[in-house]
Formats: C-alpha cells, structure tokens, sequence
C-alpha cells in the first residue's frame, strides 16, 4: 500500500474523550488517511468537558464534530432495548448500535470509506465480547466497514485492510481489561489529555439507575418524556405523587441547568431570601405544590424564618404561597426523597 492510496481514503472516528478511542483514530490517522474525529452527544454522557476536546484535537491533529443523536430513537432505547439492560439501567448494545448507526449515515454525507472505534476486545463485560462486537457491527449495518485498529489482529480483516487502504501489519492485538500497553502506546504517540475509563454514561451510575426505575415504576414507562429523564443527574429529587416529582437545585450552577427546563414544568422559588430553584414534574395539585414550596424553603437561607412567601410558575401563570419551611427532621424528607437503592 502506498502513502498516496491511503491519502485517497477517509475515516470518521468515534470520540468519546477517552483513551482508547484517541489511540485508534491516532493509529490511522498516521497511516495517512484522512480521519475526521466525531462525538456523538446522547445528554446522558458525564464527560461534557469542551475544554478536553479542544486539547485532544490538538494532540491528535484532527478536528471533532459533536453532533447530538436523534433523542426520540434514544429514548426508545432506553425504555426499551431489545438487548437488555446492563447492571444498571444501561441500554449498552442498544445504544451502540444507534450510535454505529448514526455515523453510517454520516460517513455518507462526509464521503468518508469506514469507522473506526477504540473498542477493546474483552475490556467491557457487555459490549466487547467478540459475539457482542459482531452483533453491533451487524445491526449498525456497517459490516466491514467497522474498523477497530486496537484488537484488529483478533478480529476478521474489515474492507479497509482487505482493500489495502490499512496495513493491517500496523494494527495491533489488545485484548483484556489491562491498560498497560494503551498507557506506554499515549506516552510514544504524545496523547496526553482524556477523561478516565471510571467516567462515561450516567446510566451506568446505580443512583441514576435508580431514579430511572422509579420513574418508570411510577409514571409509566411511556409517559416519561426525555426532558423527565434527563433531569434525573440534576438536584435532590422527592417523590410528591405517582404523577408529580420535586426536583431542588443543590447549588447555583444546578439552579442554573434547572432553569433551562423551567418552561415545560412549574418552578418554586421563595421572594425576599436566597435559596434553591426547584422544578416540579408531572400533573402537580395545588396542595403538592404548596408541600414542593414548604420543601424549597427548607433548603434555602430563610429556613428559620417562621412565614416565607414563595412563587410558583409556570406558562405564565403564577402562584403564592405563604409557607412554614419544612422541618430539617421531618421523616417526610426521608420518606419522599428518591436516592440510591438499598
């Protein structure tokens, strides 16, 4: 293969911001092929540090597009997934496989030959099995067009290396959860800045898990909305009704992610002191509305306070109320507050 039929040739490669996917897109990228780097936003990844991608494309040497997935297929899958749940409430396969979709399509816009990704066969339990890893590649509908330089010498030969465009020779034969050669591989090749393998998907975590099966169990499964989900990594959470849920921001910066929802739902607030937003969710009575103030004015600097008039709005419409904040023993805290699993 020579220098120039590579450079006729281009790759998008899937970035997450870790490790592993840096070192694939870098193995290819330095046999010449033109690599354009892509990290698919579902708004459930924990790694939304912008900062970080500006130094990996600096480190690599390639741009990255960051486009969002389609959210009404990702909501389907997390309802949903015809594979199944991980240990938590995590649609892995499933969402694999929407996102391998998604870059098929794309790769046709971009005129790109393949996709490569930074799996490791063995290194996670669920997707990087080598049944899963043909499973996914089967229903993304990229067959051997789907390159994975890391375990690539463990794997069948894909078009890319059949065709020449790769040398396979180049390629390497990781297997396992060790990260020892992925380590001396970034110190050789200069990759310097991602986000560790402990981070990812907040559906993994076992508290959003949690939250995530309790919404379900209580509104319904198909009359959860994407914005209901997404609002499980924000605040403290309390369980008002089987339709209705407070959500109290636990800091300016939540209050500040909280208010980006507040047109869809009621937002609480107490006049005259500083304290939380919170959000209430669902079909909310007046009298849940009134505890959900009691609530916000437990949590904000007018807790002592024996009378505290709070607003609440929404679509324009508001509401007063004069309220005793609730007490910091009340068992009604305890017994309200959605949290992790025992």
């Amino acid at each position: 293969m020579s220098r120039q039929s590579a450079k006729d040739h281009r790759a998008l490669a899937l970035i997450s911001g870790g490790l592993d996917s840096q070192l694939a897109a870098k193995l290819i990228s330095d046999q010449g092929i033109d690599v354009i780097g892509v990290n698919y936003r579902t708004g459930f990844t924990t790694e939304e540090n912008d900062e970080l991608f500006e130094r990996i494309e600096e480190d690599l040497g390639l741009e990255i597009r960051r486009p969002g997935v389609d959210e009404k297929e990702y909501l389907k899958i997390i309802k949903s997934p015809d594979h199944g749940y991980g240990s938590a409430m995590n649609p892995c396969l499933d969402c694999r496989a929407l996102v391998l979709r998604e870059a098929k399509s794309y790769i046709e816009e971009i005129s790109a030959d393949f996709v490569v990704t930074g799996e490791v066969l063995g290194q996670r339990p669920m997707t990087q099995r080598k049944d899963t890893m043909n499973l996914v590649k089967r229903e993304s509908g990229l067959d051997n067009r789907l390159l994975r330089p890391l375990s690539a010498k463990l794997l069948s030969p894909t078009l890319p290396e059949e065709k020449g465009w790769v040398n396979r020779d180049n390629l390497l034969d990781i297997e396992g959860r060790s990260r020892k050669v992925q380590l001396e591989l970034a110190d050789k090749l200069g990759i310097n800045h991602y986000s560790q393998p402990a981070g990812g998907c907040l559906l993994t975590e076992k508290e959003f898990g949690h939250r995530l099966r309790e919404l379900f169990d209580r509104r319904g499964r198909e009359e959860v909305t994407a914005e209901e989900v997404k609002l499980l990594s924000h605040g403290r959470h309390f369980r008002l009704s089987n339709g209705a849920k407070a959500i109290i921001g636990r800091n300016e910066e939540e209050n500040a992610r909280l208010s980006n929802f507040s047109s869809d739902f009621w937002t609480i607030s107490v006049k005259d002191f500083p304290g939380p937003l919170t959000l209430v969710t669902g079909r909310a009575t007046e009298e849940e509305l009134s505890f959900a103030a009691r609530l916000t004015a437990r949590y904000g600097q007018g807790r002592a306070e024996d009378n505290l008039e709070t607003i609440a709005k929404k679509d324009g419409e508001q509401l007063f109320f004069q309220v005793e904040p609730l007490d910091p023993d009340s068992d009604s805290i305890g017994e309200l507050r959605i949290e992790s699993s025992n």
